[in-house]
């Protein structure tokens, strides 16, 4: 009764949720990942309970069940990259929004079919996220911070994957990302190739 209930009410608004989608006036977007700040990759128990305000991805690791250290080695080298593109992709835009945003969503103009945008008739194309995706009017929603990325695995296997994939050791080694490792009793942060312990004070 329940699938049945959500299929009808779907049918009704799809109509009303088409005209949205396609409507040139609506300019704001959702703010999904506006604000993100953090990943997690760790067992949900990690997060569960702890209130995050939308600005964490989360993706739920058990090191136990990973003997080879191959799930993390995924894990850092396509989901970690990929929130690092869209964290910075927020942070440029937010800090030089004219030369790193792309302008005003109402004035764009596509660009051969998928090259990217003008704002406007001309001028050169704009790369990043336009002024709605990140401001509401009065204020930005979007907080540029670095993206932080906490893992609950052992050192070594971390350590294994830096070393292997010279793509991931340059973001961090470089300062592009911060990497934290959960120990029983708080945090080790990685910098410069090596581990400290990470205070709050």
């Amino acid at each position: 009764m329940c699938c049945a209930l959500a299929r009808r009410t779907f049918r009704q608004q799809r109509p009303r949720l088409r005209r949205r989608a396609n409507d040139g006036a609506q300019t704001r977007p959702e703010w999904g990942l506006a604000g993100n700040a953090a990943f997690l990759i760790a067992p949900r128990h990690r997060s569960q309970g702890a209130v995050l305000g939308g600005r964490s991805f989360l993706h739920d690791y058990d090191a136990t069940q990973d003997g080879n250290g191959s799930v993390l080695e995924l894990l850092m080298t396509a989901p970690m990259l990929v929130t690092h593109w869209i964290n910075w992709q927020y942070h440029a835009s937010t800090c030089d929004p004219l030369r790193l945003g792309s302008g005003n969503k109402v004035l764009h103009n596509v660009v051969g079919g998928n090259l990217g945008v003008f704002e406007g008739n001309g001028g050169d194309l704009r790369i990043g996220l336009s002024r709605q995706s990140l401001h509401n009017g009065e204020r930005w929603v979007h907080e540029p911070l670095r993206l932080t990325v906490a893992i609950d695995a052992p050192q070594a296997a971390i350590d294994a994957v830096i070393a292997k994939h010279a793509a991931v050791k340059q973001l961090l080694d470089n300062g592009w990302l911060h990497l934290w490792r959960f120990k029983p009793d708080g945090f080790e942060r990685y910098e410069s190739g090596a581990w400290s312990p990470l205070s709050f004070d």
